[in-house]
């Protein structure tokens, strides 16, 4: 079948690629300071070259490619159309392709976002998406059943890597547990029975040390943080216990930092995958 039309559920598809290609997302983040390190202008031209750049030196190899829309969206319709392309593009070498968009919103507003990444007739349409479930988790239905129908995935935030996120995520709903706790056994529930790994998964940050929340939620557990943010491979097993083998770790300017050399990023993302296979082992 061509790329737009998933032939497996992502969660089959998603296990396939990590079992296969390695364990490991690496994120495309376009950042001003980032194409200036690497010798481009921060414009459509330097954009260009660098997406291009990050999806012939990865997208062959790699599980998952997850570019962040905010970089390509500040510079318009002319970034967009550098972001269509690289999806299909990395979609038709074999990579799976989360859009991270952080999308949360309700009603047809949420349905607005669905059709533009996980309609296979948008030209945006990608594996997963992220999605931010704090306008309350049904909010998110247009986009769950959405994914269902085209064979796709979402990633729920549900304990973010950054300081300011405990504030929401740790508070106490009114059951005593914690809103990621609740978060977390919404996506349980929605991931139940499914084999070999449900296509609902949650953000867990790589860097938090101790989740202190039931992370068995029968589906893919998106890790940032790894690399620049200071978690490691290694710290994965004590943070995700016995879930460990359903983690996919993300690392951006640890493999982005490398470039422009082609070679020297996919010697980074190789590293990358081989640490998080040895700190994982059989699990």
């Amino acid at each position: 079948m061509p790329p737009s039309a998933p032939s497996a559920p992502f969660g089959t598809r998603l296990r396939h690629a990590m079992d296969t290609r390695g364990p490991l997302c690496v994120g495309i983040d376009p950042h001003g300071s980032l194409l200036t390190d690497w010798g481009l202008t921060d414009d459509i031209a330097g954009l260009e070259r660098f997406t291009r750049t990050v999806v012939e030196a990865l997208a062959d190899r790699v599980a998952v490619l997850k570019p962040q829309s905010a970089f390509f969206e500040r510079f318009g319709s002319r970034g967009t159309a550098v972001l269509e392309k690289a999806v299909a593009e990395a979609r038709s070498a074999g990579a799976l392709v989360l859009m991270d968009a952080k999308r949360g919103d309700i009603g047809s507003t949420m349905g607005a976002y669905a059709a533009t990444y996980l309609d296979p007739a948008s030209p945006l349409f990608s594996d997963a998406v992220t999605l931010s479930p704090y306008l309350g988790f049904g909010s998110l239905r247009p986009a769950l059943d959405a994914a269902r129908t085209a064979g796709c995935g979402v990633f729920v935030l549900a304990l973010t890597s950054n300081p300011e996120g405990a504030e929401v995520q740790r508070a106490t709903a009114a059951d005593g547990r914690s809103l990621a706790a609740v978060m977390l056994g919404h996506i349980a529930a929605e991931n139940a029975g499914a084999e070999p790994l449900g296509a609902v998964g949650a953000v867990v940050g790589a860097t938090l040390g101790d989740a202190g929340v039931d992370l068995a939620v029968n589906g893919p557990l998106l890790a940032p943080g790894i690399g620049a943010q200071g978690a490691t491979p290694a710290d994965l097993p004590g943070l995700f216990g016995a879930s460990v083998g359903n983690v996919v770790p993300s690392v951006s300017r640890g493999v982005l930092r490398h470039g422009p050399d082609a070679g020297a990023l996919r010697g980074a993302a190789e590293r990358f995958a081989d640490e998080v296979r040895a700190a994982v082992g059989g699990a």
